[in-house]
């Protein structure tokens, strides 16, 4: 588990719209505000990724996804729980306009993951909320599976994430698996 002086670290760089970098289920993430515009072009820019393409959330518990879900069936509800928490990330659709355009890209729906690693969990538990989630390297670069990379990259070419939050990511080679909540296909295998 992460210390607390680490959690109000991070909570403080993302309530100040900084990019924060974290460990997930397979790899270290970039991070940010979701609701923070700004926040959001700053971490696009770092990865260096299209907007259009659109971001994933990732949240502590079904709670916190709650107005995404108001208006999915039981069927639908009852899927999401199957997978969550986990590294399953379910895309949504966004019927409600909820989450900002800058997080969705070019589509109307939305994607998202309940993470079952203590860490994430933490981070949105403390900070209220879900947050932004992609992985911690540039387009087409090979992901940070360790904060070590991340401060080397700060340090010598004064580039990255504002906060590094300290932690271990298990030892998977893969990235978490993305299905459609509306068609059940699997976007991307695990």
């Amino acid at each position: 588990m992460v210390s607390l002086r680490h959690r109000l670290g991070a909570i403080h760089a993302l309530a100040q719209g900084d990019v924060i970098a974290y460990p997930t289920e397979s790899v270290y993430g970039y991070g940010c505000d979701p609701f923070n515009e700004a926040a959001v072009h700053r971490l696009l820019q770092l990865k260096q990724r299209p907007m259009h393409k659109g971001l994933i959330l990732v949240a502590a518990d079904l709670h916190q996804l709650e107005p995404l879900l108001s208006t999915l069936t039981q069927a639908q509800r009852n899927q999401l729980q199957s997978t969550w928490p986990g590294p399953v990330t379910w895309i949504i659709p966004d019927t409600e306009g909820t989450i900002p355009h800058w997080v969705k890209g070019d589509f109307d729906s939305v994607a998202v993951r309940v993470s079952a690693h203590p860490v994430v969990q933490a981070l949105c538990t403390a900070w209220g909320g879900p947050i932004v989630s992609t992985s911690a390297n540039r387009s087409g670069q090979e992901p940070a599976r360790s904060e070590y990379p991340l401060k080397i990259m700060r340090a010598r070419y004064g580039v990255g994430a504002d906060y590094i939050l300290p932690g271990h990511t298990p030892k998977h080679t893969k990235p978490t698996e993305i299905r459609d909540l509306q068609s059940g296909r699997i976007i991307r295998a695990a």
